[in-house]
């Protein structure tokens, strides 16, 4: 049995876990996911009723969270936009549209909210079956003019983004330091820090941009 509910506090350490678990050694040596998510919920642009867990037979697997954002057009012109991240969802129930689920929950409740547009940085292999496109798309980029290879766009209403040229800016919060999140790691069960082939994949990724 599926069910997606808000998350509670009761859920916080499992949800950390989750992400713990399921990040470690992904991308970097350890992972900053499990911190993002402990403070994430106490700033201001965290948005409570878009933090969402998903059920499977009464257990928690996964979960998705969103922050407030913002596109400004070259007129200064500022649209209120989300992001979300992170989406997990523990590891042995990966690759079995999970995600996808709290995706287009998470979605149907943003439009009943008055968004329209959700921008994300991601693997575009994960996300593309959701809806998501390449920035480069909308004309959506950041500063410098560049449209990053794993800036995804989601119009949650057609239309919503014109064409014109707009600069993505995410909140605050999403700055996380590596050092902060280590000291934060250190106090909980040890984990070993090492390299993986696949981080070298998000290094090729993260630093990459569409022509």
């Amino acid at each position: 049995m599926l069910n997606i509910r808000n998350e509670e506090p009761g859920d916080y350490e499992t949800v950390e876990n989750i992400t713990r678990d399921a990040f470690y050694n992904l991308y970097i040596p350890g992972c900053v996911e499990h911190y993002l998510v402990h403070k994430m919920r106490e700033h201001e642009d965290f948005i409570r009723e878009l933090d969402f867990v998903l059920e499977l037979n009464n257990k928690v697997i996964g979960y998705i969270m969103y922050t407030k954002a913002t596109l400004t057009d070259e007129a200064g012109n500022v649209k209120n936009i989300l992001t979300f991240g992170p989406l997990c969802i523990e590891k042995e129930y990966q690759r079995r549209g999970y995600g996808k689920l709290l995706i287009q929950h998470s979605a149907e409740k943003a439009v009943s909210m008055g968004y329209d547009v959700i921008v994300i940085f991601g693997m575009p292999s994960n996300y593309v079956s959701s809806g998501f496109v390449s920035c480069k798309r909308h004309n959506v980029c950041v500063e410098g003019d560049k449209f990053p290879s794993a800036m995804l766009i989601k119009e949650l209403k057609p239309g919503a983004l014109d064409g014109r040229r707009w600069y993505y800016k995410d909140s605050p919060v999403m700055a996380v330091l590596p050092e902060n999140a280590d000291a934060y790691d250190d106090t909980l069960t040890p984990k070993e820090r090492k390299q993986t082939p696949a981080q070298e994949e998000f290094y090729i990724m993260s630093h990459s941009f569409v022509e």
